[in-house]
């Protein structure tokens, strides 16, 4: 059953090379940081086989309503696959990833789905990535053309709305660094997705940082009014901006197993979405109760990963080069203090342990 808590808080067409282009990034010798070339999932005796009956296990589920957050979620519920597995999922609604992470510390949620910008609480420690989902370039920082606003240096002395601790937020600073400003400079107010939309609607903010399906209907709503100021596509030079599944330290030590069972669900729900996204849009519309024209608008604002891509960028050792651009960028930022090595907060071992039961399930 949903229950909705409001605590306020990417494109298959897109060109994979273009993600991250640094040496210090996630991609090696130009080639993308999942999207190696294919190989074939070995199998490993090291996890129960399937036919072995799973013990059921229920788990709360923290997701943002958008295709980015929960459609790996919704696939792996509505397309049977935590049923697999065992799993019956409660899914609970937040606007953004730190209220996630403070439900978890809290003992209200068990898993969560976060985007970049909630990435900088798993290096403090708060918790742990346990699986890749997906690559965005979803957020956006948008303006009102009638504010006097056409370029990121007209936002100096404007407002503007943004959300705490979110990959737009991250993608607000970096625009202000390349055009030379601060946050000084700026009145900032702290929004929920929800209300950023309204306020850019009506006029009591001259500019917001956001994502989808917000900044699909700011565009609609505003039209010729809204200008796109910067996005993630705008830094791919930079950093990537990976939505990951989490938990705390605490409840991966106490249910490792329930992890893996997990994530092997998702990776099969992350294969079906690659191929059915359209569906998956539709389920997801039908769960937060939108219009399903809404979301299918955004289906192109991911870069949609399967199994296969997870299986690659493990084995030449990718996946752990984005966590580590990633992290730079909050370096650079002055966002985190000093460095942490990525396999303190990022469970390599549990993606390894779920790519071979997902073998094991086909």
């Amino acid at each position: 059953m949903k229950r909705k808590i409001n605590l306020g808080a990417m494109t298959t067409a897109m060109a994979v090379s273009l993600v991250i282009a640094t040496t210090s990034g996630c991609s090696t010798q130009g080639k993308s940081p999942v999207l190696q070339e294919s190989t074939t999932v070995q199998e490993s005796s090291e996890t129960s086989a399937p036919e072995k009956e799973f013990s059921p296990r229920k788990l709360r589920i923290a997701y943002m309503p958008n295709m980015g957050s929960a459609s790996a979620i919704i696939a792996a519920r509505d397309g049977g696959f935590f049923d697999e597995v065992g799993i019956t999922a409660e899914l609970v609604q937040f606007q953004g990833g730190p209220a996630e992470i403070a439900a978890m510390a809290s003992g209200d949620i068990d898993i969560s789905q976060i985007g970049h910008g909630a990435h900088a609480l798993c290096i403090e420690g708060q918790a742990q990535i346990f699986g890749l989902d997906l690559y965005g370039k979803s957020d956006e920082v948008i303006a009102n053309r009638e504010k006097g606003i056409e370029t990121i240096a007209d936002l100096a002395g404007k407002r503007v709305a943004v959300t705490a601790g979110t990959s737009s937020e991250i993608v607000l600073d970096l625009a202000l660094e390349k055009a030379g400003m601060n946050r000084e400079e700026l009145e900032l107010v702290e929004m929920d997705a929800n209300g950023a939309v309204t306020a850019m609607i009506s006029g009591n903010v001259d500019a917001c940082a956001s994502w989808s399906p917000s900044t699909n209907i700011i565009h609609d709503q505003m039209g010729e009014k809204a200008v796109t100021l910067a996005g993630n596509a705008d830094f791919f030079d930079q950093v990537a901006f990976p939505g990951s599944f989490i938990a705390t330290e605490s409840f991966g030590k106490e249910n490792r197993e329930t992890l893996v069972r997990f994530y092997a669900a998702i990776l099969k729900a992350m294969d079906y979405r690659k191929e059915n996204v359209e569906e998956v849009c539709r389920w997801l519309a039908k769960e937060i109760e939108a219009e399903p024209e809404d979301i299918l608008a955004t289906k192109d604002n991911y870069e949609w990963l399967i199994a296969q891509d997870i299986k690659d960028s493990l084995d030449d050792g990718s996946l752990k080069r984005c966590y580590e651009s990633q992290q730079q960028v909050f370096l650079d930022s002055g966002r985190i203090p000093e460095k942490v090595e990525a396999e303190k907060y990022v469970m390599f071992s549990v993606m390894q342990e779920a790519l071979d039961l997902y073998q094991k399930l086909q």
